[in-house]
């Protein structure tokens, strides 16, 4: 396996997308540094762009069947019709059978993470995936933590073990990379919608502290 992961940069053709716990007991409680709101549109950016550019996706939910926890956050899930969504009862999402055979079935062995929350939802399989040979990306404005404490020791560890930190928007770059390359217009169009929509996310957001203070 190729070790220069936190080196290199990052091709479409090489990463699946993975996606956890984005269910509404996870977003009623974050309290780190990106909103509940900005945690949705960057993770629906993700997806865009993954079905954009072909990429594999894979949705994995917690207590959903053992009725502890909601299903998915239906704007989130709405981006992904038809998909399997792979529920589980451990908070490790690696310990699952079926979620290793779906990441398996991708044969990617780049993996993009997104997770609520980030301390443990995203540590634990990242750690896990890294550790049976397939590099690990986050993407750090589409997940976080219960406190922001716990959210940025999570990440300090992640970036200690070798996994590659990332945003959005900078991720939805590096995948196509050139604006004369073939994923071009299809990126044009995710950053066209994405754009305007963080743009009024942020004047809302700054609009509710001003009220609030």
């Amino acid at each position: 396996m190729n070790h220069s992961h936190a080196t290199d940069v990052w091709k479409s053709e090489q990463v699946a997308l993975i996606l956890i716990d984005y269910q509404a007991e996870m977003f009623a409680n974050l309290r780190s540094e990106t909103s509940p709101e900005q945690v949705e549109l960057n993770t629906r950016l993700l997806i865009k762009i993954a079905k954009a550019f072909d990429i594999p996706v894979v949705l994995s939910t917690v207590g959903v069947e053992m009725g502890v926890n909601g299903p998915t956050r239906a704007s989130i899930q709405d981006e992904l019709p038809g998909i399997q969504v792979i529920d589980r009862s451990s908070m490790n999402a690696w310990d699952d059978p079926a979620f290793r055979a779906a990441i398996e079935k991708t044969g990617r062995k780049r993996l993009v993470f997104g997770a609520l929350f980030t301390e443990i939802c995203l540590t634990f399989p990242m750690l896990d995936a890294m550790r049976d040979g397939y590099d690990a990306m986050f993407v750090v404005d589409a997940v976080g933590g219960m406190s922001q404490l716990a959210h940025r020791t999570a990440v300090e560890r992640l970036t200690a073990a070798g996994a590659v930190p990332n945003t959005s928007l900078a991720l939805v770059t590096e995948l196509f990379r050139d604006w004369q390359s073939p994923l071009a217009e299809k990126a044009r169009e995710v950053i066209t919608w994405y754009v305007p929509e963080a743009q009024k996310l942020s004047a809302a957001l700054a609009n509710q502290a001003e009220v609030s203070a």
